[in-house]
């Protein structure tokens, strides 16, 4: 299904999250042992999931992101080649990319990457089981070539708690062979209790979500989740279709999976404040801000659950109204004195007061209440530098767990 073979080796993880950890920590140590890497670094475009910057924070690799292409969002291999030098401990590529749901050129990477002995990870966490079974299905377009059978492909990781529809708490990462999978597990015998040996992060963990997910997989079968994926594949195709044709909308990219960005064609409609619309009326579409070449859109992930005609027909008249509604209501407007002002503080120094003066003037409350409309939020929060913005987010968060809010929940 994943392209292994009987070499292959594998480790079940709580999620995508821990898979990328221990593919980028497993990379790491790889890279020491096998060419005396002392200052990694991780190679990723810059539509790398978040994980992966998480991930060099944590073991102390420098990422080196790499621009994606404005109009596919798919990064060149030959870009990426470029960036590999005898640092780069790790090359990341995705299958797909969750922010525009493209699949990065797999294979010219790895071949690059494996030309400088670099390890090359595929990030299939949210598509890899849909696009593996999504091959099985002769009646529709199969993937481009993505996972372990590809030449220079090292390490996949998969969620099954994602396309295989398992409880949540259910991911595979999958190695080319099990040298390299020890590479990254922990092992401790120097003190006075008993011997440790950890192939993942955490020590203790449930074995309930491994048995819930070998329960479903049984359950479903082979044949279960190629009819799934064939849905699935129909349903985005009729999406992708019929938001071309919705006055002012535009998909970003092409989509070869079941992600879907959806961006505006007219300056007239915001995309927040269509997300806005929506979700006033029961329809909860994902905002992503405008960053590296990417503008301001909307994210819908299609899934087996929502994958029936009438469904997705439903939701593309409920989303045809609330661009309308938008563009009636024009975009959320941001102060520029308000963006000069904010750009000039430096995160690293932030106070209390400056703090709560930064939110006030995002629209966020003392006691972390969030406005009914987000889109003015969503605005200032794009509009400030990343650092900023990354600062203040977790104060936001942190506002929600505090105070009044706890309280009502006692």
């Amino acid at each position: 299904l994943l392209g292994g073979g009987p070499e292959t080796a594998g480790t079940f993880t709580s999620g995508g999250t821990e898979s990328c950890l221990l593919a980028v920590l497993t990379a790491r140590e790889h890279a020491r042992s096998s060419r005396g890497v002392t200052r990694p670094e991780i190679v990723l475009p810059a539509t790398a999931h978040a994980a992966f910057h998480k991930a060099a924070r944590l073991f102390g690799l420098t990422p080196v992101t790499v621009p994606v292409d404005p109009r596919t969002f798919r990064v060149a291999a030959a870009d990426m080649a470029a960036a590999l030098t005898g640092r780069t401990a790790l090359a990341v590529v995705s299958a797909p990319s969750y922010a525009h749901g493209v699949i990065d050129p797999v294979a010219e990477v790895a071949a690059a990457a494996a030309e400088r002995g670099v390890l090359c990870h595929v990030d299939a966490c949210i598509g890899g089981w849909y696009l593996g079974h999504r091959r099985l299905a002769r009646d529709i377009a199969p993937p481009p070539a993505f996972d372990l059978a590809v030449p220079g492909v090292t390490s996949l990781s998969v969620d099954l708690h994602k396309y295989g529809y398992t409880p949540k708490g259910a991911s595979v990462l999958l190695f080319r062979d099990a040298e390299l999978r020890r590479q990254g597990w922990f092992a401790h015998a120097s003190w006075p209790g008993y011997p440790v040996v950890n192939a993942t992060l955490q020590g203790t963990k449930s074995a309930g979500p491994l048995a819930a997910a070998w329960a479903v997989l049984q359950r479903v079968g082979p044949g279960g989740y190629t009819e799934l994926a064939r849905r699935v594949h129909r349903a985005t195709r009729r999406l992708i279709d019929g938001i071309g044709e919705i006055a002012g909308l535009r998909v970003l990219g092409e989509p070869a999976a079941s992600l879907v960005a959806v961006a505006s064609a007219d300056p007239g409609i915001d995309p927040f404040v269509v997300a806005d619309e929506m979700r006033l009326r029961g329809w909860y579409l994902q905002p992503q801000p405008a960053v590296a070449g990417s503008p301001a859109n909307v994210h819908l992930t299609v899934t087996a659950a929502v994958a029936s005609p009438g469904r997705i027909d439903e939701l593309l008249a409920e989303l045809a109204s609330a661009a309308a509604r938008a563009r009636a209501l024009g975009p959320a407007a941001v102060d520029p004195a308000v963006v000069e002002l904010a750009s000039a503080l430096d995160p690293d120094s932030l106070g209390p007061a400056e703090i709560a003066l930064a939110l006030e003037v995002a629209g966020v409350s003392a006691d972390g209440a969030l406005p009914e409309r987000m889109a003015p939020v969503l605005a200032v929060l794009q509009s400030l530098p990343p650092r900023l913005t990354e600062r203040l987010l977790p104060e936001v968060v942190s506002r929600l767990y505090t105070g009044s809010a706890l309280a009502d929940a006692g």
